[in-house]
């Protein structure tokens, strides 16, 4: 018994050590975005990296995502009589919900593991100790552009995940169910209001920084060579995919 609570013990002030060491990290990297120099081609490259690169699976996942809800949706309301309800119903699942977790989670499996991975590899191969000997600040150079590639990338697939989504939605709704295109969209501009849409956009924004946070913190201390970097990538991307869940549900009960 002794035994197992001193190793209790052990383990909180470990998670808690770990903990503080993630916000100092955080902090230095955000502190770096307003302190020159500024490298705004670093950061278009992980715009490109993070944004246009996940443009085709964000397209894949919302158009069917858009065509399941209006199957699902179109069957549920039938029961009721409120078949007229669809196009909100599909609108507002996306703009508030599905659209930025989904494209939070998306954006993880694709880029989040692959910042861990780089930064990871980099750190094996002590290239990030080259640079520090260089006078050169790792989270400077390396992190800060990655992360403020986030919070500026995930708001803009979201966008475009509820776009393709709606349509999706559209195509089930109107061109295979045969309801009118103009219920459809008609539905949609009378229920959707700004408040759906900045909240969407907050939580897109917050899973941008969860993701390239946890990912770039995970990459920049990895250990133990070739098998630390896989383990880093597994942790980092089931820890942000649990945060974005977490987060959301917050962020949906504060601003319902």
């Amino acid at each position: 018994m002794p035994l197992f609570v001193q190793r209790l013990g052990q383990a909180s002030l470990d998670s808690v050590q770990e903990m503080g060491r993630m916000f100092v990290f955080l902090a230095i990297s955000l502190a770096a975005f307003v302190t020159p120099p500024f490298r705004p081609r670093n950061l278009l490259k992980q715009i490109h990296f993070i944004g246009i690169r996940s443009l085709f699976v964000i397209t894949l996942t919302a158009i069917f995502a858009g065509m399941v809800l209006a199957l699902q949706g179109y069957y549920t309301l039938t029961r009721f009589g409120s078949e007229a309800l669809l196009g909100p119903a599909v609108a507002l699942s996306m703009i508030r919900e599905l659209g930025p977790v989904l494209s939070g989670l998306m954006v993880t499996g694709r880029a989040g593991s692959a910042l861990t991975a780089e930064l990871g590899i980099m750190r094996i191969r002590e290239q990030l100790d080259a640079l520090e000997s260089m006078g050169i600040q790792p989270i400077r150079f390396l992190v800060a552009p990655r992360i403020e590639a986030g919070l500026i990338a995930l708001p803009l697939l979201t966008v475009i995940f509820d776009v393709i989504g709606i349509l999706g939605g559209y195509l089930v709704a109107v061109q295979l169910l045969g309801m009118s295109g103009g219920t459809y969209f008609g539905g949609i501009e009378s229920a959707v209001v700004m408040k759906d849409i900045v909240v969407g956009l907050i939580k897109a924004f917050c899973f941008g920084l969860i993701i390239t946070w946890v990912c770039t913190y995970k990459g920049y201390y990895t250990k133990r060579g070739a098998e630390g970097v896989s383990q880093a990538t597994t942790s980092a991307v089931v820890l942000s995919s649990v945060l974005i869940l977490v987060c959301d549900y917050f962020i949906t009960s504060i601003m319902l």
